[in-house]
Parts: C-alpha cells; structure tokens; sequence
C-alpha cells in the first residue's frame, strides 16, 4: 500500500486517524503511528500549551511521523500554529478557514501542509496555496460536513488537482479503502472507526453507543445555521430539531449545545451530549487495538484489489 501519500509523509500505510475534536489525543495518535498510520492530535479549541504538551507526549510514545488538526477559527489558532512549528511534527491538517497565512512558517520547518476541503473549488485554492496534499471530506463523516458526498467529491477532486487526495467520510474498513482508491485517492481518513479503539480515551458510553448504533442512527443539525453537524440520535438532537424547526435563534441553539461534545466524551452522557459519529458506525461491531484494526484495514483492501481482476 506504497502512494504517493505514503512517500510524502514517511508512513507505512495511507491510512490517517481523524482529528477529532476531545477524541484525538496523544495515546490515540502515537498508537496509530506505532501501527503504521498517521496520527493526528485534534487541536480543536484548546490553548497552544496543551498541543505543545500532547506533541511532546506522542513523541514519547513514537519516533513515527504524526501530525496536528489545527482549527482555524480557534481564538488560539495562531498560537497553536507558532507551537506547532516550535515543537515539530510530521504534517498539520486544517478546517474551518484558509490555512495561507501558516504555511510559509510550517514549511520552513519541512512540515507538510493538508487542508480538509469539501468542495473542488476550495481543494484547487488550497493547492494554489501551496498544500502538500488535502483531505476530500464528504457528508458521510461525523462532526462537522459539507454537502457532497464521498463518492461523488473524491474523484472531481482528484481531478482537479495534481496534489494527493486523501479521502474521508464513511470509510470503516477494507471495502472503503479500495474504493477511495479507485476513485483517485491516494490515501484515506478514518474517524469514527478509530474512537471505538482500547487506546482511544474517550468514555465507554460513547464507545458502546458507537457499537450499538444502526445504519439509520445519525442526524444532522444545524443545516438552519449553515454548519451541518453529524452526531447519533438522541434527546439533544430531537430538542435541537425541534427548536429549528420551530424557528429558534441561533443563539438559542448554540446554548443548547454548549460543551454538548465534552459531556459525552468525558462524561459519557450519551443522551444529552453530542455523540459525533459518521453514518459507518453501523459497521463498527467490537473494540480492538489501533494495530489490529490497521492491520486488518490493510489485509482486507489488499485481498480486494488483488482480486479486483475477477470483474474484468
């Protein structure tokens, strides 16, 4: 599973963890770079000495490339970045803004650049921007989406840029793997599959309701507010689809979900608390280890396209 992905970062495998916000921290990450991956530390909101503590803590753990989601409409954005550049990591992936301003600093220290776009026009101004590479999310992913799904964003991407496409959203297994690659992906992103591991800290509640949870379980919010937000069903997001539907303000719906995501990582409130999930949580039956779950993500994508020539 050699790409140009793979030759870029210094990885074994194309295969990112998510940087999932609360979730993607540093015993996450080192386990997946351990395992051959690329381990992200999701910086989300937090301040720039806790990225700099959880970088420092993954190089504990691995001497394997990782690298840091940086969100760009953080109030520590611009610290986070100065941290990142300070302390060193393989690459840094971005959402929620234009990465541009970062770039000449992070390059300087040899760290690659690969924004999460979910449109071609977004991917072409990255790539003009100087991107290494960037990650095609569609609609299926957990968290935050855009409109387009997977299948029909990753090859109008791949066409239109020169850089390599990493392909997320909806991507739990071998089967997923193999078709982002024929689609012109390089690589892929895994998120949801990755918070159902023995290295991910997240609350066993989250973990179990990941488990339990049917093809049909995720909804969507905030379409009203025009920042979508997957998550699995539960009492928070009946109460928020009724306050859209009734006309509710934006500020009354923020209120609603204020620390919505903290409750159900850290304190395992699964029903009052926003449970990000992709729509391939109906895929993910057991917990097992980081390297279990590459390894078999690997074997699984090399027994298909091996025996991808049966259909010709």
């Amino acid at each position: 599973m050699q790409t140009e992905l793979t030759r870029l970062l210094g990885i074994k495998y194309p295969i990112f963890q998510g940087g999932m916000a609360w979730v993607a921290e540093y015993h996450l990450a080192a386990a997946v770079s351990e395992a051959g991956g690329l381990g992200i530390i999701g910086a989300a909101n937090a301040p720039a000495e806790w990225v700099r503590e959880q970088i420092r803590e993954t190089k504990k753990r691995t001497s394997n490339p990782f690298g840091v989601n940086v969100m760009l409409m953080s109030p520590h954005a611009e610290a986070v970045a100065e941290v990142i550049a300070q302390e060193g990591v393989a690459a840094v992936t971005t959402g929620a803004g234009n990465p541009e301003k970062y770039m000449d600093m992070w390059k300087e220290k040899g760290i690659k650049v690969i924004p999460v776009v979910a449109s071609v026009a977004m991917a072409k101004r990255m790539q003009r921007c100087g991107a290494d590479a960037v990650v095609a999310e569609g609609c299926e992913s957990g968290g935050h989406i855009g409109e387009s799904t997977t299948m029909a964003l990753v090859p109008q991407v791949a066409d239109e840029v020169s850089v390599p496409v990493v392909a997320a959203g909806g991507i739990a297994d071998g089967r997923g793997i193999a078709a982002a690659l024929m689609l012109g992906a390089k690589g892929v992103q895994i998120g949801t599959r990755f918070v159902v591991t023995e290295e991910c800290q997240v609350h066993q509640n989250y973990k179990d309701r990941i488990v339990k949870a049917r093809d049909i379980d995720t909804r969507v919010t905030g379409r009203s507010t025009g920042h979508p937000v997957r998550t699995l069903r539960n009492e928070m997001t009946k109460k928020y689809q009724e306050m859209e539907s009734a006309g509710a303000s934006l500020e009354e719906l923020e209120y609603l979900t204020l620390g919505a995501l903290r409750k159900a990582v850290q304190e395992g409130d699964i029903k009052h608390g926003s449970v990000m999930s992709g729509q391939i949580a109906g895929l993910v039956k057991e917990e097992i280890s980081c390297r279990q779950l590459i390894d078999s993500l690997v074997q699984e994508t090399d027994a298909l396209l091996k025996g991808a020539g049966a259909y010709v």
